[in-house]
């Protein structure tokens, strides 16, 4: 031993031992990760894993020690992580083509299901990808378009989280939240061809809105002239001569100086004094 000690290869030999028995024992767990031992390739334990509603600190981070060379850690991130989605085309329900894009937050809930369903976050967003495709064309193809512009939208978000929380539990992950970053026409024909289907649309509205209008002006006009035809009726009845006076003077009026500014007093009839049209001038004889 002493001739061992004495020799500076055999020391330095024995370090780098020890330094590799030392690096396989003991290990450092970040309070954003979870570790989950794989002893010949199964997995038997996870240390710092995650909890609801726990603080940082009692989760079991800090320096943890293994088998060496026959227990290995496999790091699964602790934190919220993103789920980025390309453009995705939906149709509506009144048939207008949309290019979303949307995105999705998850996180790990169970490391051990995580690592025997997915192995990594990378292979787990390659499965919640298509998912959250399907649930946004579903959940689109049940409404229109312009239930994006209104509070119906958070139902919306909230139904696709749903839909895709179902999947993502079967790998030990919970979605947080589901958000839509924007969603936007096609470009090219496919958005002329939107924008006419929008002004016919507006035109027919208008077309129907007009419509309706004009019936009910004609509803009030036709009120109107029956109310004022009773009014006529019933003065008539009350006091005739005096109805018959009037309706001569506005005849007279209309006939003698014109419904025009310009008309009045131009007018030139000759009419025979005994005419029954002027019997008003004649005292109603």
């Amino acid at each position: 031993m002493t001739r061992l000690l004495r020799n500076p290869i055999a020391i330095g030999v024995l370090a780098i031992v020890l330094l590799i028995l030392v690096a396989s024992t003991f290990s450092i767990v970040q309070e954003t990760r979870q570790a989950v031992i794989v002893r010949f390739g199964q997995p038997v334990r996870v240390i710092n894993g995650y909890q609801p509603n726990a603080g940082f600190g009692p989760g079991g981070a800090g320096i943890i020690a293994r088998i060496p060379f026959v227990e290995q850690i496999h790091w699964i991130d602790k934190r919220v992580l993103s789920l980025e989605m390309d453009d995705q085309p939906v149709l509506s329900t009144d048939q207008l083509r949309l290019e979303v894009d949307a995105f999705a937050r998850f996180r790990i809930r169970d490391p051990l299901q995580m690592y025997i369903a997915a192995r990594t976050e990378e292979n787990l967003a390659n499965q919640l990808k298509p998912i959250l495709a399907s649930a946004l064309r579903n959940e689109f193809g049940r409404r229109p378009s312009a239930a994006l512009l209104t509070p119906e939208r958070g139902q919306m978000m909230e139904n696709i989280r749903t839909a895709l929380n179902r999947v993502a539990a079967q790998y030990g992950a919970e979605i947080v939240d589901v958000r839509i970053k924007r969603a936007d026409l096609p470009n090219g024909t496919p958005l002329e061809s939107a924008y006419q289907r929008m002004r016919t649309a507006r035109q027919q509205e208008a077309t129907s809105i007009e419509a309706q209008g004009n019936r009910q002006a004609q509803i009030i006009r036709a009120e109107a002239d029956a109310e004022a035809a009773a009014t006529y009726a019933s003065a008539f009845n009350r006091d005739a001569e005096f109805y018959d006076f009037y309706r001569a003077m506005q005849s007279y009026q209309q006939t003698f100086l014109g419904s025009r500014e310009g008309q009045r007093g131009r007018s030139s009839i000759i009419l025979s004094p005994q005419n029954d049209y002027l019997r008003q001038f004649r005292g109603g004889r």
